[in-house]
Order: structure tokens, then sequence, then C-alpha cells
């Protein structure tokens, strides 16, 4: 699961577990995910599109266990991205 640390402006860091029992191999280069929390589901939808063109989708955008709608993908340039919009609009 994600851990949260709040720091200074109201911004966060997430850490997460990667287990090899869930498929993750942690290598250098794809040990980081960079995560966007949108205010509104049609500009996670939106930055989703952007950031995934040219690149691979690992998980598609969905509601979670959590309530949240998050999905996640690695760009064209091989960066990973996260994806956690809590708004329901």
């Amino acid at each position: 699961m994600h851990i949260m640390l709040p720091i200074l402006g109201g911004h966060m860091l997430m850490g997460t577990d990667a287990p090899e029992s869930m498929g993750f191999k942690v290598n250098f280069g794809n040990n980081v995910y960079l995560n966007l929390e949108p205010d509104t589901r049609a500009e996670t939808d939106n930055l989703f599109a952007e950031l995934s063109a040219g690149g691979n989708v690992e998980m598609q955008l969905q509601e979670m266990f959590w309530g949240d709608y998050f999905g996640s993908c690695k760009d064209k340039f091989g960066i990973q991205w996260m994806f956690n919009c809590v708004s329901k609009n």
C-alpha cells in the first residue's frame, strides 16, 4: 500500500511497497513513480492521456477500493506516473 507524508505548501511525499510477489522487479530506473492528484476527473483523464501517449498504460484509470479514481502509466521517456483523484466529479 502507500504512505503519505505531508510537506510544505500542502504537498505530499508518497511511498509504496513493490513486492516481487506482485510482479515487481525493482531496478534502477523503475524504482520511482511521480504521483499527481488533479482536482477533477476530467483533468485526471486529460493528464493521463497526455502522459501515457507513446508510453505504456500500466493500470487504466478506475474506481479503487479506497474510493478514489486511480491509474498508472509510463510515459514515452520511461518516467512512471500515478494519478489519484479524490473528486467524484
